[in-house]
């Protein structure tokens, strides 16, 4: 049997890079690994979701939601959360 490697599982599975489906896939993993981020961010000030839901004036329930995934996410409340909730700042890059 021969073995692929995840970049080729990728290109089958949801097409070459470029491709409609392959893009929304590409999208929804930085959307995740933001949620994973700002969940390490918030473990790392030892905060529970509320406690952090109360810093920037949303529901826990929200906080966990982006943890879990991090789409919808307005950049408002991204920079909310990363300020103000946890004393940091938000680098954004842009790859053309």
């Amino acid at each position: 049997m021969e073995t692929k490697s995840w970049k080729e599982i990728k290109d089958n599975v949801y097409g070459k890079k470029g491709t409609e489906r392959r893009d929304e896939l590409e999208r929804d993993f930085e959307s995740f690994k933001v949620g994973l981020l700002l969940r390490k961010a918030r473990e790392d000030k030892h905060l529970t979701q509320s406690e952090l839901a109360d810093l920037v004036d949303k529901k826990r329930e929200y906080i966990s939601k982006i943890e879990n995934n991090g789409g919808n996410l307005t950049l408002k409340t991204l920079f909310d959360i990363v300020e103000k909730g946890l004393g940091g700042k938000v680098r954004i890059s842009i790859d053309l």
